[in-house]
């Protein structure tokens, strides 16, 4: 017995002094919370799980949205049995993250329209600019009117015009934008050759975009050489479209703003809301809906998150991926940040028809599709967009403005109300130059700020953008790893398939 036990017990030992790892215990995972559920917190649990080398420890990734849903300030509505888009609406087709997020997740796509809305520009007496529609009420002379070369000229027509009122100014416009999307395509290099950033400042300074942020628009668009009357009509149209703000605001964002009035915008087809849960689907995450965190505080070791549920979560990492502005989070001990005030945009959709007696007009087919607005404090609205033309006497439209509409005033702008929805968002920071940013560190250790970035531009790309900033900060700070990938972008996304023409 013993001759057969013993070769048995050596080989025994031999293997278990080859594998001295087996039985030692497994290293304790990290514990990454991210609060809020939107494009910036679904793109740091992204990144995080992107650029983690096989090196890294196991990581458990909570994210807490105080929500029934994800998406944050992207949301849709539906009216008619229509979907359309609530919150943010539209995406540029050099968003190259999002852009990778549609082909990464397999998402459909709106195509951008080939038949642009006609434009009008109210000063709350009358139209003071209108692009060329051509209707009638004869059936033949419709069918001729759908012929593709009526287009093409009804577009050429349409440009001279506006080339007649603006001059060479659209020009100068054109070239101060491209101007600033070339810098902030910076942002897709190479990691290899690109910095991780620890403030907004710096990030900017690297970009070449800094000084957009110390100027107001208008005065960049003056030294650019724009006629005062394309900045106080079209100009001033675009931005209270797309930020609720006049052209005082600070520069940076009134160039996104001019930047997401081109051509070749897109959105998700279903909403762009599937984004942000498309990648939290495939982050491996504990996802927490209906939890909403009301304190954070350091315990040293870790942070310890208790939300309303009255539950306690431990975190070595804690990112806040939601405006600070106007939750009331405590944070323990407390942390400093700079006041900023939020722009609240109002939207409101109608189903009906509107009333072509308010804009001094005959008949419903004289309105433009889009009614965009020049800075009037007077003005209740800063447009009104055709959504989807149901029939002739039924459409569906999206009104934004400054303050709500109340019942008697959209009963004075439309003759026929069949259906109102009113949404109030804390869509955007309001901007000022020169802005002063928060930090993307908020303590001196593992407390992170997606939104600080806000305060240089808010759209859904610069969310992304910050939020892979954020992801890298954390590998770098908390678990001292460089980034392998050489490239954070898929083929397609850098122009080597079709995306980049959406």
């Amino acid at each position: 017995m013993m001759s057969l036990t013993l070769p048995f017990l050596l080989t025994f030992l031999a293997l278990s002094q080859a594998q001295p790892l087996s039985d030692d215990p497994p290293q304790p995972s990290t514990t990454i919370c991210i609060v809020g559920a939107g494009i910036g917190g679904s793109s740091v649990a992204h990144f995080l799980r992107k650029y983690s080398p096989e090196s890294t420890p196991a990581t458990d990734i909570r994210v807490f949205e105080r929500n029934g849903v994800v998406g944050g300030r992207i949301a849709t509505v539906t009216v008619a049995g229509e979907t359309f888009e609530a919150g943010a609406s539209i995406l540029h087709p050099k968003n190259l993250h999002t852009v990778d997020y549609v082909k990464i997740l397999n998402l459909k796509i709106n195509e951008p329209d080939s038949d642009p809305l006609s434009l009008g520009i109210w000063n709350g007496k009358k139209f003071v600019f209108k692009t060329v529609t051509l209707s009638s009420d004869v059936p033949l002379i419709n069918k001729l009117l759908e012929l593709p070369f009526v287009d093409t000229l009804l577009s050429l027509f349409n440009s001279a015009r506006m080339f007649l009122r603006y001059g060479f100014s659209l020009f100068k416009m054109q070239n101060f934008v491209e101007s600033a999307v070339e810098r902030f395509l910076n942002y897709y290099k190479d990691t290899s050759s690109r910095p991780i950033f620890e403030t907004v400042d710096e990030m900017l300074q690297w970009a070449g975009l800094y000084n957009l942020t110390t100027r107001t628009l208008h005065d960049e668009l003056v030294d650019a050489g724009l006629s005062n009357l394309l900045i106080d009509e079209l100009v001033t149209v675009i931005t209270r479209i797309n930020y609720g703000q006049s052209v005082s605001m600070s520069g940076l964002g009134g160039a996104v703003s001019l930047a997401g009035s081109g051509g070749g915008l897109w959105s998700v087809k279903g909403g762009n809301w599937q984004m942000a849960a498309g990648l939290i689907n495939r982050s491996d995450v504990a996802l927490h809906l209906h939890e909403e965190i009301k304190s954070v505080a350091d315990l040293g070791d870790f942070y310890e998150l208790n939300s309303t549920k009255g539950n306690s979560y431990k975190c070595e990492v804690a990112v806040v991926a939601t405006p600070l502005d106007e939750l009331d989070i405590q944070f323990i001990p407390p942390i400093s940040i700079p006041e900023r005030k939020m722009q609240h945009t109002y939207t409101t959709f109608v189903r009906g028809l509107l009333n072509p007696a308010y804009f001094g007009l005959k008949a419903v087919t004289k309105i433009p599709d889009l009614v965009g607005t020049v800075e009037d404090p007077s003005l209740p609205f800063s447009c009104i967009a055709v959504l989807k033309k149901h029939n002739e006497k039924e459409s569906t439209y999206k009104l934004f403005s400054r303050q709500p509409m109340e019942d008697t005033l959209l009963d004075s702008i439309f003759s026929v109300r069949k259906e109102t929805i009113r949404i109030n968002w804390a869509a955007y920071p309001h901007y000022h130059a020169p802005e002063v940013f928060a930090p993307f560190i908020l303590d001196k250790r593992h407390l992170y700020y997606v939104n600080a970035f806000e305060n240089a531009a808010s759209t859904m790309e610069t969310s992304a953008v910050a939020a892979e900033n954020i992801a890298r900060l954390i590998l770098s700070r908390y678990f001292g790893k460089e980034i392998v990938n050489s490239s954070n972008l898929s083929a397609t996304s850098r122009g080597e398939g079709t995306h980049l023409d959406l």
